[in-house]
């Protein structure tokens, strides 16, 4: 019998969904190694105010995602990926309008920094 997914709706789901992405990116053969120096127990409860930030209007992240990440060693094949995982992820737990915005502002954001890095052509 197929589970009934429910939608974004909380903080809590919001952390749901960071902790089983994230578990996801440290066991990923291609961005797992980007993301080894993380110390992740500091790391995700920033990603759980970035996204509660973005999706439940917290307004709790104070922060420049963008410069953490242009430091890192990553090209495009990274951010399809990280986009993949993350897409898998949302729809492996939710469903819904919030959850297909998640998606739709993950990709925003993976082309914006695609942009500013001249990854795209």
């Amino acid at each position: 019998m197929n589970e009934v997914k429910s939608d974004l709706e909380s903080r809590a789901d919001i952390e749901r969904l960071v902790d089983s992405f994230y578990d996801k990116v440290r066991k990923d053969e291609l961005i797992g190694p980007v993301f080894a120096h993380v110390d992740w127990p500091a790391h995700l409860p920033t990603m759980y105010n970035f996204w509660a930030s973005m999706m439940l209007g917290e307004m709790s992240y104070r922060g420049n995602p963008f410069q953490k990440h242009v430091k890192l060693p990553i090209g495009s094949e990274h951010f399809a990926r990280w986009l993949d995982l993350f897409e898998e992820t949302v729809d492996a737990h939710f469903s819904g309008p919030r959850a297909t915005e998640i998606k739709q502002r993950a990709q925003s954001i993976a082309g914006i920094f695609q942009h500013k890095m001249g990854l795209l052509k």
